[in-house]
């Protein structure tokens, strides 16, 4: 006879607890077994989530999905399939569509681009005679069927990048009508973005109830470091009185563990797992992203370069792209054909991308220079003595 553990914290509600932090939310009809861990583990999952960062779990016939709400929006968080202004305008719009239309409710691409026209904001409607603008509307469409709020039932959108008036046949599942963010408020209440980021009331202070520990844990959570200067002073105040707790609490509920710096606090992984997007991946620049960061190590220790009492190193974009020169002629023989023949400049670009991606790099918006911060420089990579006999 087995014990019920739906009422325990166990690794299944370990792993059922990485899922909904990792993804938009889990369908039941692509992931049953991810979606059966969840709704076993419910409970537990619910309590914790909602006691330690004010996320509401929902678990739906349909989907299990975390609502999970920053504390500040991040540049990172945007959709890297979007690539202009234009994208997220027609996703809006698509969405707007959706609601028009009837639960498994079929529609031709022909009916689609007519009705985006008619929604989208502003006097300068999409043109569909304007390559772009179908490229545009082809990754919205691409975006919304990965997510699930779009079904294709016959054709390949792919095609209408090239072809004006190809016809596609969509049709509208139940789990759209669940993709937006239930607002228990009116939003233009406020005026700025807070509005929609922090909590409804009841929360108690800021500086000391739980709206700061939920604050805190949510950093954590969703994005890659939590700096001290970007916090306020009390959040980090917290962290240092409650590291053991926070410690124990997040590792006993997460595969995570919990690193605690001078300057930064951050979660990570003792191995690799395939679920989440993590840093470094597989891609040729984060190899040379290690490197560079051993470089960096290596002339902090030699004092040639110094280090800010904040805790980061300024440069101005000339002496990075010359730290990618030293680090180019110490290593490129180990790289990938696309950077060893590659313009230093295009190599910089690439890694300054990759640095503001996972917070490693900032830009001083009033001189344009660059700051390495501490994140940089927590992981090195180098080639082993005998590489080159290798």
């Amino acid at each position: 006879m087995e014990l019920d553990s739906g009422n325990a914290f166990d690794e299944l509600a370990k792993e059922a607890a990485e899922h909904l932090l990792e993804q938009f939310w889990i369908l039941r009809a692509t992931e049953p077994e991810k979606y059966q861990m969840v709704r076993e583990r419910e409970p537990v999952l619910r309590s914790y989530f909602l006691e330690k960062l004010g996320f509401h779990l929902i678990v739906h016939p349909y989907f299990a999905k975390l609502e999970k709400i920053p504390v500040r929006p991040e540049a990172w968080m945007g959709n890297r399939d979007f690539q202009h202004p234009r994208d997220y305008s027609l996703f809006c719009c698509l969405l707007a569509y959706l609601e028009s239309k009837s639960i498994d409710e079929q529609f031709l691409m022909s009916e689609l681009c007519e009705g985006l026209r008619g929604i989208y904001p502003g006097e300068e409607s999409p043109d569909w005679t304007h390559y772009e603008h179908r490229r545009s509307l082809v990754r919205v469409l691409l975006f919304a069927t990965d997510l699930g709020i779009l079904k294709v039932v016959e054709g390949d959108v792919a095609e209408f990048s090239s072809i004006e008036d190809y016809e596609i046949l969509y049709e509208v599942p139940a789990v759209s009508r669940y993709f937006m963010r239930f607002l228990p408020r009116e939003p233009l209440t406020r005026r700025d973005m807070r509005g929609l980021l922090e909590p409804d009331g009841g929360e108690g202070d800021a500086e000391t109830g739980p709206w700061r520990r939920r604050r805190v844990y949510r950093q954590l959570m969703l994005s890659p470091v939590m700096y001290r200067w970007e916090s306020d002073e009390s959040d980090f105040l917290y962290l240092r009185n409650y590291r053991h707790r926070i410690r124990e609490d997040i590792e006993s509920h997460t595969g995570f563990q919990f690193e605690l710096y001078k300057n930064a606090a951050l979660l990570t992984l003792p191995e690799r797992r395939a679920r989440f997007a993590l840093f470094p991946d597989n891609r040729a620049i984060s190899d040379i992203a290690l490197q560079f960061a051993a470089i960096v190590r290596e002339m902090v220790d030699d004092g040639q370069l110094t280090v800010d009492p904040g805790g980061y190193i300024r440069l101005t974009p000339v002496d990075f792209e010359n730290l990618v020169q030293i680090c180019r002629e110490q290593n490129s023989s180990g790289w990938s054909k696309q950077y060893r023949e590659a313009l230093v400049s295009t190599i910089a670009k690439d890694l300054l991308d990759l640095f503001l991606e996972w917070k490693m790099t900032r830009v001083d918006d009033e001189t344009g220079t660059l700051l390495l911060l501490p994140l940089l420089v927590r992981t090195i990579g180098e080639y082993p003595d005998d590489f080159s006999l290798m």
